[in-house]
């Protein structure tokens, strides 16, 4: 076989600045440890996150010079509406300005005290957005998904035994909403069978509890069920994707991932009286309901990329570039979340530095040794981001504590990669020499976006 090369050439580029080592230093010091504190200027690999990130096509750039800027009823609007039922099926489109702001008008209206909304894996700008209403958020990762190290072909899915469980404790009427998370960010960017979600959505409809997807990564999560699932290989990833969304009474998304966009999400639903809802808090919070916070130019974008992200070479090429850094990796003994997920790479904190304490944040100590050997900037996805406080003020650990290098969408070469794979294996190696940290400063919610942290001697 060939080596898969990138489906596309680069018509334009922009320079990365380069800085030293004891630079950055001085500059993650003064960031006081958290790396969303640092320049972007300062970073010579951002994977601090594939949202909002991607390169855009020369094609959506000519989308953007055709986007038409009108209030109310811009045929822009009517283009992404269309491409969004066509994928979908769901007739109902209401625009967002991006993914959260989506769960933020769905959150609102179907939230509460004493509700509570089930996942696979929810996302931290997710469950802070239940969380907002008085709600909780709870999380039924399958089992072999809280396993980095052990190979499974869809370790997204969520625990059904455990769904009917909760719901027998707690009773269907307090669970307003199920919703499963494609691919499973939080669980390491790991797919969801197609099997899961009609065995969740059996249990749906069985107690009357509408199931959404979240859909941010559905064409990554459509390509691994054609690779991996029995009766999928001969069906097109658009195939696969619309049957998926079949199951879902809505979904969320933000465009920013599988998208291609700079900005941008959506709600779609079945439900009129629902999205009526949904809509009224649209144009106290977004805007009319044919733009949703966007501008006409950014609907373009959004549509012609939901159409280019289901060519199913840039597919293969998307999934085996994170493959090929999960591998070298591996092949260096880096313990890292196996197998590869759709859209990063995510290194075993918790294994790589057994000397740090989940109360010492292992996994963001690591994103900061990877920032300072290699300028890479990285996302902690563990205890600082996921942790809870008891009524003791004592820390309650993430279950896992991973670092996260997300990949973002047709920007970086191979020779990117294999540097990054370079760096991790030098501060592997060193490993013993990284020390723990502590917070000296946070918010309430979100904390690990804008928190303070200094090192423990």
């Amino acid at each position: 076989m060939h080596t898969i090369i990138e489906p596309f050439r680069i018509k334009s580029v922009e320079p990365i600045y380069f800085n030293t080592k004891e630079e950055r230093e001085v500059i993650l010091k003064k960031a006081f440890f958290n790396l969303f504190h640092i320049h972007s200027k300062d970073v010579l690999i951002d994977l601090l996150t594939d949202s909002g990130t991607s390169a855009m096509s020369s094609n959506q750039w000519s989308g953007i010079m055709q986007g038409d800027e009108s209030y109310a009823g811009s045929p822009s609007f009517f283009r992404f509406e269309k491409t969004i039922q066509d994928i979908t099926g769901m007739q109902l489109v209401i625009p967002t300005h991006q993914g959260r702001a989506a769960e933020k008008i769905l959150f609102s209206v179907m939230g509460g005290k004493e509700k509570y909304f089930v996942s696979n894996t929810l996302f931290d700008t997710t469950r802070a957005n239940i969380e907002f209403t008085g709600a909780e958020g709870i999380d039924l990762l399958c089992a072999e998904g809280k396993l980095p190290s052990v190979p499974a072909p869809f370790k997204g899915n969520m625990d059904t035994e455990a769904f009917k469980n909760f719901i027998s404790e707690k009773g269907a009427a307090n669970i307003p909403l199920c919703i499963i998370t494609v691919t499973n960010n939080s669980g390491g960017g790991q797919p969801v069978s197609m099997q899961n979600i009609r065995a969740v959505k059996k249990i749906c409809v069985e107690n009357d509890i509408p199931l959404f997807i979240d859909a941010c990564r559905f064409a990554e999560n459509s390509w691994f069920i054609k690779q991996r699932e029995a009766g999928y290989a001969d069906k097109s990833v658009k195939e696969i994707a619309h049957e998926l969304f079949s199951y879902a009474d809505g979904c969320t998304m933000s465009a920013k991932k599988d998208a291609f966009a700079n900005i941008g999400g959506f709600l779609a639903m079945h439900d009129e009286e629902l999205a009526l809802q949904c809509r009224n808090l649209l144009i106290i919070t977004e805007g009319f309901p044919t733009y949703g916070g966007l501008a006409g130019r950014d609907l373009e974008a959004i549509s012609i990329g939901l159409e280019e992200v289901l060519d199913e070479n840039y597919l293969q090429y998307r999934i085996r570039s994170i493959e090929y850094l999960t591998n070298k990796l591996i092949d260096a003994g880096v313990p890292v979340m196996q197998p590869a997920g759709g859209h990063a790479v995510y290194i075993d904190a918790k294994e790589m530095l057994p000397h740090i304490p989940p109360v010492q944040y292992p996994a963001q100590a690591l994103a900061g040794a990877l920032y300072t050997q290699g300028g890479i900037r990285s996302v902690e996805i563990g205890s600082l981001m996921f942790g809870k406080y008891d009524e003791k003020n004592k820390l309650i650990p993430a279950q896992m504590e991973l670092v996260r290098l997300a990949i973002p969408r047709r920007v970086y070469t191979q020779s990117h990669i294999d540097y990054v794979a370079e760096v991790i294996i030098e501060v592997y190696k060193t490993r013993q020499q990284i020390k723990g940290l502590q917070i000296i400063e946070e918010a309430p919610t979100l904390r690990h976006f804008t928190a303070k942290l200094k090192t423990i001697d």
